[in-house]
């Protein structure tokens, strides 16, 4: 009897270490939803391109490339409509330029 106790309080520590924390399981929930809320955002501004509503992409990037010379590093598609462009100068600042999707037109510029 004296050995069973040990291997048990052993198994029983190794299931606990094993079970997964609810943590985890709402942080695999949380990406779900960032998952599927970009994907509508993909779906909403080719719907919206499709119509005619906002200039395509390429547009923007020679927009934004035309007012901050550099490498685009990173672009978004956000309500508004609008798009958010960072760009990586020659100096190694990055900017981020916010520009109406209708139009083009500069909402914001700002260094990060």
């Amino acid at each position: 009897m004296r050995l069973f106790l040990p291997i048990l309080l052993v198994a029983s520590s190794l299931a606990l270490a094993v079970a997964p924390t609810p943590s985890l399981g709402k942080d695999k929930d949380r990406k779900a939803e960032e998952r599927r809320a970009k994907q509508q955002a993909q779906e909403a501004a080719l719907a919206a391109l499709q119509r005619g509503e906002i200039l395509p992409l390429a547009r923007i990037m020679q927009i934004a490339t035309s007012l901050v010379p550099g490498d685009i590093i990173e672009i978004e598609y956000k309500a508004g409509p609008k798009y958010e462009i960072k760009i990586l100068t020659a100096t190694g600042r990055i900017r981020e330029l916010k520009l109406d999707a209708r139009t083009g037109e500069v909402i914001k510029i700002k260094d990060k």
